[in-house]
């Protein structure tokens, strides 16, 4: 099977993925004990205002009815309108992605990097200082509560130091960039705005930092578990006999052969992180998909809720594709039969 084929075979079965997630969320949402008409107009609203509302959105309508009316308006690029914005759904998940791609983009790297790092210090170190301290840090940032170490940064670097900035993506007395892509750092760089661009940078250290600490700690584990078995290998051995430099033996010989679980945990972590940034926006008060699925899981937004699921779905299925593809390029015994 060549790779075309393999690529073309999983965007198909990708196409599934989603619609079945948003058949099974579709269905979860309508059978739940919650009108969102009543949560919309309050409790004490008249009854014939219910109804007229339920009408108007459809909800007096069978479930089944229901669901294949909105599988007609998908197939159609229609992904509703926002019962609390009023907005396309769609317009609302243009506006508000950029953002969270953004940021769980800057995670992601401080995740791999920070990662990688800690990792390999570990595994050369062996049962040092050096790999007792990084064993500790990655068991302190897999249990550490997320809530609780935004907090913890929100008191310390904002409250008591002063030294950043407290949230928001940037100050309020700015506007932003001319929108191009609406993630703010590429946009500010387009339109040449440096100031701007190192502010946003500020923005970004909290809750990319937090958001990160997870992925840090997971892909740090399994580079040093992935390398004390590379390092154990006889080409590794038959390296260091030949007078090989040390480092050159772990970047290039090591590392590079250590890959393969470090690229699987690595696209599970940024899914993880587009899809996890919900309590991180909270917190932040950063303006993403993360916190408009938020809102819209409170105010019972069905189409919101439905269209942003999809998103994380889709992303979170194609990190997976290009997770395997990438596969092939590190190891080439990898084949698609």
């Amino acid at each position: 099977m060549s790779m075309v084929t393999y690529i073309v075979r999983r965007l198909l079965w990708l196409l599934f993925v989603v619609f079945g997630v948003m058949t099974l969320v579709f269905f979860i949402s309508r059978v739940i004990p919650a009108d969102p008409v009543a949560a919309m107009l309050g409790g004490h609203a008249p009854a014939d205002l219910v109804e007229e509302m339920r009408a108007k959105w459809g909800l007096d309508k069978p479930v089944i009815e229901q669901y294949l009316a909105y599988v007609w308006q998908l197939l159609h690029g229609d992904f509703g309108v926002s019962m609390a914005s009023g907005r396309h759904v769609l317009q609302d998940l243009v506006e508000y992605f950029p953002a969270t791609l953004e940021l769980a983009t800057v995670g992601a790297l401080i995740s791999v990097v920070g990662g990688i790092v800690l990792g390999v210090v570990s595994a050369v170190r062996r049962g040092k200082l050096a790999d007792h301290v990084a064993r500790v840090a990655a068991l302190t940032g897999i249990s550490m509560p997320v809530f609780w170490l935004a907090l913890l940064m929100m008191l310390l670097f904002y409250f008591i130091l002063g030294w950043l900035p407290g949230g928001g993506r940037l100050p309020y007395y700015m506007d932003p960039p001319t929108r191009i892509t609406g993630m703010i750092l590429i946009d500010s760089l387009i339109a040449r705005r440096l100031d701007m661009f190192t502010i946003a940078l500020k923005h970004f250290v909290m809750p990319a930092l937090t958001l990160s600490f997870f992925g840090v700690a997971a892909i740090s584990r399994v580079t040093r578990a992935s390398m004390l078995d590379v390092l154990g290998e006889d080409y590794v051995r038959t390296a260091r006999s030949k007078g090989l430099v040390e480092n050159r033996v772990v970047l290039r010989h090591a590392l590079k052969n250590a890959m393969l679980p470090v690229v699987t945990i690595a696209g599970i972590v940024y899914g993880r992180l587009l899809e996890g940034g919900v309590i991180v926006e909270t917190i932040f008060a950063w303006p993403g998909l993360g916190r408009y699925a938020t809102n819209a899981f409170l105010a019972l937004d069905f189409p919101a809720v439905v269209g942003s699921t999809m998103v994380i779905a889709l992303f979170y299925s194609l990190m997976n594709l290009v997770v395997d593809i990438l596969y092939a390029f590190l190891d080439p015994r990898v084949r698609y039969d």
